[in-house]
């Protein structure tokens, strides 16, 4: 798929400290080295600086059409400062930038999808420029900036984001069958039952498989569980291990989830018993939804990237979605989501300048314009965005009412929340106990 051409936009950007200028280079502004359209507004670009020669290494998780539109995004950027970006996305960077930072081959900037995974290499990478630092003061809530900060240093600023907790359906059926999108748990548990029991299709479909990050679609079911069974609080002593993983209350979640993920009779439309969960690429699991095999199929925002080509994803359109329903009403809505983190393995000028553009609303709102992301960043215009969803996941970011909590397995230490959470959910799906798979999650925990 080609990519597409970003919008402009001509918003005001921190300027770098006074020493980051003064060491940048004078590489002629507008070039087309850098990859860029040659028609780029330079203007917007001009507080940088400009470079001769530079190059800035990145590494992420981002891959395939998803990559190229990144890589779109600070295409500007380079043709007016001169920096050329060699961008790499591989599906095993959580394994690999470890190995890289530890064998000396550390790219210059890392763009990480687990704050836990950013505090285990904490130890070698830089402290954020102050000018990344006023950014995600002006354009974050303290909660985003404290993702990104590590006994009290602040290492990396936000990026993207992603609202989880989707419910996908098609709007077409449920009116067809007479079926109110629910707006309690209990009432999704009862349209569950009442699905199946019609016969004619499964209530959910579901897919984990994801190499070696097997496991995690399940983890983001667990954790909406205990966010809006057991409230930020819980959620928030969860995660640091202020109570044991196996505490009861966590078990209750995983219980929750468990009548439904763990019910023949309720999964898996479309591919199989509950067991096929796991051998179900997690980008296909949506698929029955649309074939008319399942209902309801739970998956973050970024679901609607996974749909085939031309289907309209619009509460009118062939698919839509609601956000999993609180457990009590009258607490509100409470999201769980994602995002990614950009830490610096490298202090150089060139380096800093693109650490900076990419905390900044206009790289946000350049993004975000080509489809296919969101940002929890302030200065990011809602209006810019591509489809319905994206718009509302915004605003739900946006939203100072709203109740966010980052991703939990994502939070917690990588030895857990990107392995032995995983690797327990694909036990538990495998039929071994809450018990058992909550105590070994637990025993693995990193003493502290």
């Amino acid at each position: 798929m080609a990519t597409i051409r970003s919008r402009k936009f001509v918003l005001p950007v921190a300027a770098l400290s006074v020493s980051l200028l003064a060491l940048a280079g004078c590489g002629s502004e507008g070039s087309d080295s850098a990859g860029g359209s040659g028609d780029a507004d330079c203007a917007a670009y001009e507080s940088y600086g400009t470079f001769d020669n530079a190059e800035v290494s990145v590494y992420s998780t981002i891959v395939d059409v998803e990559a190229e539109r990144l890589e779109e995004s600070w295409a500007d950027f380079s043709e007016c400062t001169g920096v050329e970006v060699a961008y790499e996305g591989s599906k095993e960077f959580e394994t690999q930038i470890g190995v890289r930072a530890q064998g000396g081959t550390a790219p210059d900037l890392a763009i990480f999808p687990q704050p836990g995974l950013l505090a285990d290499q904490a130890s070698n990478l830089k402290p954020a420029p102050q000018a990344v630092s006023d950014l995600v003061d002006e354009n974050w809530s303290a909660d985003w900036k404290k993702y990104g900060t590590v006994d009290g240093t602040f290492y990396a600023a936000p990026m993207l984001a992603n609202v989880k907790g989707y419910v996908w359906y098609v709007p077409a059926t449920f009116e067809e069958k007479g079926w109110e999108v629910p707006t309690t748990w209990d009432e999704m548990t009862e349209l569950s039952e009442k699905i199946a029991g019609e016969g004619e299709m499964k209530p959910w479909c579901a897919g984990f498989e994801s190499g070696e990050a097997t496991g995690w679609p399940g983890t983001d079911w667990v954790e909406d569980a205990v966010l809006r069974e057991h409230g930020p609080e819980v959620y928030d002593q969860w995660v640091a291990h202020e109570i044991p993983f196996n505490d009861p209350k966590i078990v209750d979640s995983f219980d929750r989830v468990g009548d439904i993920l763990k019910n023949d009779a309720y999964v898996n439309g479309g591919f199989g018993d509950v067991r096929s969960i796991l051998s179900t690429p997690f980008a296909e699991a949506g698929q029955p939804v649309l074939d008319g095999q399942c209902a309801m199929h739970h998956q973050a925002s970024f679901q609607a990237a996974n749909w085939p080509e031309g289907t309209a994803v619009a509460e009118d359109g062939d698919v839509w979605a609601f956000m999993t329903p609180p457990i009590d009403a009258s607490q509100g809505t409470a999201i769980t989501g994602g995002g990614e983190l950009i830490g610096a393995y490298a202090d150089r000028p060139e380096v800093q300048a693109l650490q900076t553009f990419l905390a900044s609303a206009e790289f946000a709102n350049a993004r975000v314009a080509q489809g296919g992301a969101i940002s929890a960043n302030k200065g990011l215009d809602p209006a810019v965005a591509t489809s319905d969803l994206d718009r509302q996941s915004i605003e739900l970011l946006q939203d100072p009412n709203t109740v966010f909590r980052f991703d939990g397995s994502d939070l917690m230490p990588g030895a857990v929340g990107a392995n032995s959470f995983w690797s327990g959910i694909v036990n538990w799906i495998n039929g071994s106990s809450t018990e058992e798979v909550t105590q070994t999650v637990e025993d693995s925990w990193p003493a502290s």
